[in-house]
């Protein structure tokens, strides 16, 4: 069964200073580079943003029903776009906007892993913590992450909390990443640069 998939787009960039889901990286904007990526692993979706903001595109879009959530939000909102369209899907591949040097070999494992898994999410874990924004979310989860954003939960772990997680640690994520890059994102212009030069592109 193949899975829902969505990327999450449109947030403050406050660090950043601009969209990063417009920004280019081998002349491709970021948010057209992670969909590309959530089509290598099967995963049927949309982005979950602005649809104004994204238009031209012509990509699904999907409103964020809880804008002032976070990313939080946006995985709720996935989920129940899911459950009210496309509810034979059992799992939801999230992805977030600026994460390229994910592998689609990687992301196959990861859905392959949820396939096989009862757990309600299935979370990678790095020494920098846990990477919710490249996880895999159980669609019957929905209601649980709408009720902690209800209370004002809005740090996703926390959300995590109420839920049945499969952690995914080092062993399983290492052989995709040989370099230590697959979880890079990028929340400030210096992250950009390091993530355009291993990308293989030059400053400027």
């Amino acid at each position: 069964m193949g899975l829902a998939g969505y990327v999450l787009a449109g947030g403050a960039s406050t660090r950043f200073g601009r969209d990063k889901a417009l920004v280019e990286l081998g002349g491709k904007p970021m948010l057209l580079r992670m969909a590309d990526l959530l089509r290598t692993a099967e995963a049927t979706g949309a982005i979950v943003g602005p649809p104004e903001r994204y238009a031209e595109f012509g990509l699904p879009m999907v409103a964020d029903r809880w804008p002032g959530a976070g990313p939080l939000g946006g995985i709720a909102t996935a989920l129940f776009q899911t459950a009210e369209t496309m509810p034979v899907r059992e799992w939801n591949l999230i992805l977030g906007c600026d994460l390229p040097l994910l592998t689609g070999e990687w992301l196959k494992y990861l859905a392959d892993r949820a396939r096989a898994s009862r757990a309600h999410a299935i979370v990678p874990r790095t020494r920098g913590g846990y990477e919710p924004l490249c996880a895999c979310y159980r669609t019957t989860a929905a209601p649980t992450l709408a009720a902690a954003i209800g209370r004002g939960q809005l740090k996703i772990t926390d959300a995590l909390s109420a839920l049945e997680v499969e952690v995914l640690d080092e062993p399983h994520w290492k052989r995709f990443d040989s370099a230590g890059r697959l979880f890079w994102n990028m929340n400030t212009p210096a992250e950009y640069e390091a993530i355009r030069q291993a990308f293989g592109e030059t400053q400027g």
